[in-house]
Formats: C-alpha cells, structure tokens, sequence
C-alpha cells in the first residue's frame, strides 16, 4: 500500500481516489471521518486505533492569494492586487481549520491524500487529551496555531525538506 502512495498517479490509487473526490467535493470542507484514507502513513505520524483519536479530513482551496484593491491613487505598478503567496503551507492551514473545528481536541499531524485542479485534501489526526494524558504534548493549547505540529516546524524552517 505505501509503494503505491509513493507514486499514486502511476498505480491502482488514481482510479480508486478519483470515484472518491466526485463524492468528496460534495462533502463539507471539514469532515470526521472513521478511519485514515491512507493507513500507512497515519501510522508512521502516530495514529492509533482506540478511542481518543479522531481523523478529519480537510479541504483547501488552491491557488494564490489577492489584496483588495486600493480605493486612493496609486499608479498600477504599486497597485499589489494579484500574485500574492501564503506565509503558511496549504497543510498547515488545514491543520489549522480542523483544529477550530474540533476545539476539545488537539493536532497530532498531518498528511496530504488528494489534490485536483481546485482542491487539495489532507487527513489531520487530532488526539483527545483528557482520553490519553500519557501523551504529554507539551504545555497548554493550540499546539498548530503556535507552529509545533510538523508542518509548522517546516514552515518556520526547523525541519529538512521531505
């Protein structure tokens, strides 16, 4: 299963995952679901399956950012309408987004499962803490919205690039 991950165009996943975004799109943005789209990696990230560890599968549109224009004078090169790029990885604001959704909860990580034309999806694993104390992920809240999940490590340059 994870060599077909590996390059998931080339092998029995494109088929399969394309059926499953037709539905996908008509889901909400952020969705629980049962069980990892991709088990293996979800694993490899520290997901377990009992009771206190939830997925949720997350939808991001892609694309670049655009600044609401100017209402004063400027001349058009000093305009800054279009073009502009996200401080943060499309990843990092998924995390973010289940996070908010689920606040009793807290990001364990994340992983990319599909992207077509307008979309990206990725699966957050978020841990309930009150249900698993022996995890100790540091002090207070809201470990995604302070960097410390792994695509915000990435962000703020503390890991390699994978």
């Amino acid at each position: 299963m994870a060599e077909a991950w590996k390059k998931p165009e080339s092998s029995y996943l494109k088929e399969l995952m394309q059926e499953r975004v037709m539905a996908w799109r008509r889901e909400p943005a952020i969705l629980r679901v049962d069980k990892p789209t991709r088990i293996d990696r979800a694993r490899r990230l520290g997901y377990k399956d009992k009771p206190g560890y939830v997925v949720v599968r997350v939808r991001v549109r892609r694309g670049g950012l655009r600044k609401q224009r100017p209402k004063m004078g400027r001349r058009p090169k000093r305009m800054g309408v279009a073009k502009y790029k996200p401080a943060k990885s499309m990843r990092l604001i998924a995390e973010e987004r289940a996070a908010k959704k689920f606040p009793n909860l807290e990001v364990l990580n994340s992983y990319w499962v599909w992207q077509d034309g307008r979309s990206k999806w990725y699966e957050a694993m978020l841990v309930d803490l009150t249900l698993l104390p022996e995890l100790s992920l540091g002090k207070g809240r809201g470990r995604v919205f302070r960097g410390l999940t792994s695509a915000g490590r990435k962000v703020r340059g503390l890991l390699a690039k994978d």
